[in-house]
């Protein structure tokens, strides 16, 4: 080859370094940006609660992009590493990277020493001593190892009396002990906690060399709702014995003859942190075939206190004066009632419509205001939450409710102006029909402001019903329920479900009945916070 020609492949290569660099700049560039927008939600989310209706969404969406990028920029800088090694024209390119974390102390340590020279690779001298070492620490993982545990129980014979003795069995949470209670555990949690249906999960375990068959898991999680059925019970008894519950419902399809029905999953929350009550937070589920009335009726039939709920007719009954064992108090949600006028105020929802060329939603002023109004009592609320129900109270009156009264003043004003038919006068009828319900956290201090946290306890069905797609049964519903409650309250409580379902199921045939108590999530994490403790 000419020196021409080879100039020419020496420029060739150099453009296509200095394109390769250029592209890996920009992709950091933006995997940086995306980075920074994720951390700024997420810090607003924080900083100022459920601001937009569509906050959580929007961070999976964030988070998302970010991922994505994050993966093309480091495409990119290996493209532009590959480049610039064929050429000598062209600067190189290195990424700047957070200072990666260290690792969690209580990881176990496996220590690796590469094998040190025995001779001075200068001289050929073999005098060699050691100065130091430099450690680079690698985070791994160990493929899931299934093994045969074989419980051997021998059995004696007295020469004396010819008494045959053997110790007894132990107990196990399924007829003949085929599974031990970590893999009862991870069964039931991979099918409630990350809704994978039992099919998808005999697949995986056939493949990792362990094939199950599907009955077989289906009779085991029949037995583990039947052994965990007293916890469920004392976890239904300390719910339905706060102060306030957060009642809500969602739809959970029920496979029938030829077709898929509509039956309902309904949730009641107990949590007593936003007025520093002492009673830890818990959940539970129950499950109808039809959204009735007469199925809340029934879950609070001996319940007496007050209800955060959306203005469902099935309600009604129990908010009855004349009602034994009570009146229930209604607590109307302000995060529910906001949503119809955020819909007509979005304004950045009409930016990216515009942007994507589709037609804008008709924005509307005074739906603006009422928004601006009701995210105004939001923010005294963000400042008061965890605090006892009396310094609640204190500045919901002193600071809420004139912001309150302008706000009723205010849509009456403007109501009597709408047509009864339009969207803004039927979403501020909806709320000055309830206004004594919307007004009682005015009175009350333990009450909240929004119906949130029960709609967080029902987000994992949401997520989940893309996956499993349907129930199987009613029975399959009723026993779904149950395990929903357990699982939530675990993580309202801080702790990993399925580390305190494979525990609870090796201990509850022995544990005394009378101190099952010990058992319960908030109560067992308090034991294993002291096991370290004790053993040192």
């Amino acid at each position: 080859m000419d020196a021409i020609g080879k100039a020419l492949l020496d420029e060739n290569a150099a453009l296509r370094a200095e394109l390769a660099v250029a592209r890996a700049k920009a992709s950091e560039d933006m995997a940086l940006i995306a980075a920074q927008k994720l951390q700024i939600a997420k810090l607003e989310r924080q900083i100022y609660g459920q601001k937009s209706e569509r906050s959580a969404r929007l961070l999976e969406q964030l988070a998302l992009m970010f991922e994505e990028l994050e993966a093309s920029a480091t495409e990119d800088e290996i493209a532009a590493e590959q480049a610039v090694a064929k050429t000598t024209a062209v600067a190189g390119f290195a990424r700047k990277r957070p200072e990666r974390n260290t690792f969690p102390e209580h990881l176990p340590r496996e220590r690796v020493v590469i094998e040190a020279p025995t001779s001075c690779a200068c001289c050929g001298g073999q005098r060699l001593r050691k100065l130091g070492e430099d450690v680079t620490q690698t985070l791994e993982t160990t493929p899931r190892q299934w093994k045969v545990i074989e419980t051997v129980r021998e059995k004696f014979s007295c020469r004396d009396c010819e008494k045959i003795t053997q110790p007894p069995a132990p107990f196990h949470v399924v007829p003949r002990g085929w599974a031990g209670p970590s893999l009862l555990a991870m069964i039931a949690f991979e099918k409630f906690g990350q809704h994978q249906p039992l099919n998808r999960q005999a697949d995986r375990y056939a493949l990792e060399g362990a094939p199950i068959a599907l009955s077989t898991m289906a009779d085991a999680i029949g037995s583990i709702c039947a052994a965990l059925e007293p916890l469920r019970l004392l976890i239904e008894e300390h719910v339905l014995s706060a102060e306030r519950l957060h009642g809500d419902d969602t739809i959970v399809p029920v496979l029938a003859k030829g077709k898929t029905d509509t039956g309902r999953c309904w949730v009641y929350v107990r949590d007593d942190a936003p007025f520093d009550g002492a009673g830890p937070p818990a959940a539970i589920f129950y499950y109808s075939r039809d959204r009735k009335g007469e199925h809340p009726q029934t879950h609070l039939a001996n319940y007496s206190g007050i209800l955060q709920a959306d203005a469902y007719d099935g309600y009604n009954k129990l908010y009855a004066a004349e009602r034994k064992p009570g009146p229930i108090l209604e607590a109307a949600c302000w995060a529910h009632a906001r949503r119809p006028f955020f819909v007509m105020a979005d304004i950045d929802a009409n930016v990216r419509r515009k942007a994507a060329g589709k037609k804008e939603i008709p924005l509307s002023p005074i739906a603006i205001e009422i928004v601006r109004r009701i995210d105004a009592l939001f923010e005294i609320e963000r400042s008061i939450n965890g605090k006892s129900a009396q310094e609640r109270l204190a500045v919901r009156r002193a600071s809420s409710r004139p912001l309150v009264d302008a706000l009723e003043s205010y849509m009456r004003e403007q109501v009597a102006k709408l047509s009864r038919g339009h969207d803004l006068a039927k979403a501020m009828q909806y709320m000055l029909k309830r206004w004594p319900a919307f007004t009682l956290f005015l009175d009350d201090g333990r009450v909240c402001v929004s119906n949130n946290a029960a709609e967080r306890g029902l987000r994992g069905i949401a997520l989940g019903r893309k996956s499993w797609q349907f129930c199987g049964s009613d029975r399959g519903g009723e026993r779904a329920a149950a395990m929903y409650g357990l699982i939530v309250t675990a993580k309202m409580n801080g702790v990993d479900p399925q580390a305190w379902l494979a525990d609870v199921l090796a201990r509850i045939a022995a544990h005394p009945a009378h101190r099952l108590d010990e058992l319960l999530p908030w109560n067992w994490r308090q034991k294993d916070k002291a096991a370290p403790a004790l053993a040192a």
